[in-house]
């Protein structure tokens, strides 16, 4: 291929052999960091690709390649798009997955958008690991990285036509972490040996930290209720509860109680047994497919309902941009989270698991 292609250098090993995978390819590679995270806000700079200091990687990893560099600054964005949508979600008892939402919200719309577009670029290339095909008619398809240990499109779902045509991914096709850094070490990448980010990297030790700074209203204790509305426990704050979670509930009944929905208008935790909440039906919203249209409604699939979990087999009913997921066995997964439909190692689309109702429909 021709034509230039800006790199998202995160200041990471992965990004930078991405680039250095098409700059020995003779490429015109351009290296773009986006600071996502301004100083002092409280982010740890080791784990997060949008510190100062992972530009300063970034830099370096450049530097070494010969090729040019910008720095840019989404740190107002990423606060709007992700943070602030992060904290929202917790403090409304959902689970938000913030690289979803930074995926589709910032970097691959800002990128191709702010930079690609706007300064003669073709192309745009990053670090994950996931692979883009093209069909004989020209269509580009979504796939899991041949590294199934580190595979990232789960949080590539949103990505549609627009976005893939003009999408590169070089690190798919490895096989493992150590060629990635083996590849890194031939080219004397500083990044070669530099530890990995973790997820939430806007957040240095536990997220209830930031989400208590935020909305302390949804950390006052609360009565802890069975579904029948009896009365077992009070729980420390709706913002230090996922839905799904066991241990630190507030309950001592002798039971396994997980908590089955939470209800921040009255401040409340319902929970019940494993039995009582897992359930075989999702309702979901914002359902996308990277196709552009849904197969044939009902249709089946092969769901991931967590980042790195387990395939599940199901059926989906699309209805516009919202889908009834029936899954062939019970799961538990909270609201917030993404249901990523699958075949075989394609990604279909996905959409966000809506909250459990009081009476046990999931919805709005």
């Amino acid at each position: 291929m021709s034509g230039r292609v800006f790199v998202a250098m995160s200041g990471g090993v992965d990004s930078s052999v991405a680039a250095a995978i098409l700059a020995d390819r003779g490429e015109d590679v351009v290296g773009v960091w986006m600071r996502l995270v301004t100083a002092g806000s409280g982010a740890d700079a080791p784990r997060c690709c949008g510190t100062d200091e992972a530009g300063d990687d970034a830099r370096r990893a450049a530097a070494a390649l010969g090729i040019p560099f910008y720095a840019l600054d989404y740190a107002d964005v990423f606060a709007e798009r992700v943070v602030d949508r992060f904290v929202a979600a917790y403090a409304a008892g959902e689970t938000p997955n913030p690289c979803v939402a930074c995926n589709q919200n910032v970097k691959f719309e800002a990128l191709l958008r702010d930079v690609v577009g706007k300064f003669a670029g073709e192309r745009l290339a990053t670090g994950h690991y996931a692979r883009v095909v093209t069909d004989a008619d020209g269509g580009r398809r979504l796939l899991r990285a041949r590294d199934s240990a580190k595979d990232q499109s789960y949080a590539l779902y949103g990505l549609g036509q627009r976005e893939l045509a003009r999408i590169e991914l070089p690190i798919g096709e490895l096989h493992d972490k150590a060629e990635t850094r083996a590849i890194a070490a031939r080219f004397g990448l500083p990044t070669a040996t530099k530890a990995e980010s973790m997820d939430i990297c806007f957040v240095p030790d536990d997220y209830r930290d930031l989400v208590r700074e935020r909305a302390p209203a949804v950390f006052v204790p609360g009565p802890v209720e069975r579904r029948d509305g009896t009365v077992v426990g009070t729980h420390p704050g709706i913002g230090a509860l996922t839905v799904g979670q066991r241990s630190g509930v507030g309950v001592a009944t002798g039971e396994r109680l997980y908590v089955l929905r939470l209800e921040p208008e009255r401040g409340a935790a319902i929970v019940g047994t494993r039995e009582e909440i897992a359930t075989t039906t999702y309702e979901l919203a914002d359902v996308r497919f990277v196709g552009g249209a849904p197969p044939a409604s009902p249709f089946e699939t092969s769901v991931v309902l967590r980042y790195r979990g387990i395939p599940l087999a199901g059926s989906v009913e699309v209805h516009g941009s919202e889908a009834t997921l029936e899954l062939a066995t019970p799961a538990l997964v909270a609201p917030g989270q993404a249901a990523v439909f699958y075949d075989g190692d394609e990604v279909l689309g996905g959409g966000v698991v809506r909250p459990l109702r009081a009476g046990g429909a999931r919805g709005a």
